[in-house]
């Protein structure tokens, strides 16, 4: 019984004419023109936070220990100096990254032979004092500091800052849904689909130094032509780019 009540609703709504079905009864199963619409903007900004990487490489043509033991000396040095130089309370802090202890070799005569152990060590010191950038990194290089891997101007608050675009971006895309609509003789009525991006172009400074103290010891430079260890350029952070985009799908009337 319930089957054939079923089969008899069906077959009245295949020959009712659209007009008499009820208003709404086909929205789901026709579906709406729409239009879609995309708006990006971006804003200019000062970055507030550095990050930056500083290694300390030794080496010891004998003993990985004495390799070890030279490198542990230096990096806590430059911990003790960057702990006492960082502003913690303001969310400043260092940390090891990437610490590694290898034999290295080299190739005589197309055969492999032993060169020297190496020790590596990596501390990423991450900072709000973008005024005490260079003087972080030279006095670093002066305890002994061999490498400066990466150097990264970035925005804390980049949620808020996307927050922002992505509301003047919403209202955008949305006025020209309205242009484009009135533009065919129709009008917008709802949305279908959002989707939305922010992004901002972390500003990345290449830098380069020479530690004299190694090129001397490499035979590259003399003590009469160059200081105990190089002095660093002052660094400017300059600004970052934020980038918010909206591509908007919405239903025409």
């Amino acid at each position: 019984m319930k089957k054939n009540f079923i089969a008899f609703v069906l077959a009245v709504l295949m020959i009712l004419p659209l007009g008499v079905l009820p208003a709404g009864a086909l929205d789901n199963q026709i579906e709406k023109g729409y239009a879609s619409v995309s708006y990006t903007t971006e804003k200019e900004v000062s970055p507030d936070t550095v990050e930056f990487s500083i290694a300390v490489k030794t080496t010891d043509k004998k003993s990985m220990q004495e390799a070890s033991s030279k490198n542990k000396e230096i990096t806590n040095k430059i911990y003790e100096y960057l702990k006492s130089n960082i502003n913690t309370a303001a969310g400043d802090y260092i940390k090891t990254s990437n610490y590694s202890a290898t034999p290295l070799y080299i190739y005589v005569n197309n055969k492999r032979v032993f060169d020297k152990y190496e020790v590596s060590n990596n501390i990423v010191v991450h900072s709000k004092s973008l005024d005490k950038v260079s003087t972080l990194i030279d006095k670093s290089i002066q305890l002994g500091a061999t490498n400066v891997n990466s150097l990264n101007f970035t925005l804390s608050n980049k949620d808020g800052q996307c927050a922002d675009l992505l509301s003047t971006a919403g209202k955008q895309v949305r006025k020209r849904a309205d242009v484009v609509a009135a533009s065919v003789g129709t009008q917008v009525t709802g949305v279908k689909n959002i989707r939305t991006s922010c992004s901002l172009n972390q500003r990345h400074v290449s830098y380069a130094y020479s530690n004299m103290r190694m090129m001397k010891a490499a035979g590259i430079a003399n003590d009469a032509a160059m200081p105990e260890a190089a002095q660093v350029t002052d660094i400017e952070a300059g600004n970052i780019t934020i980038y918010a985009n909206i591509d908007a799908d919405f239903y025409l009337k």
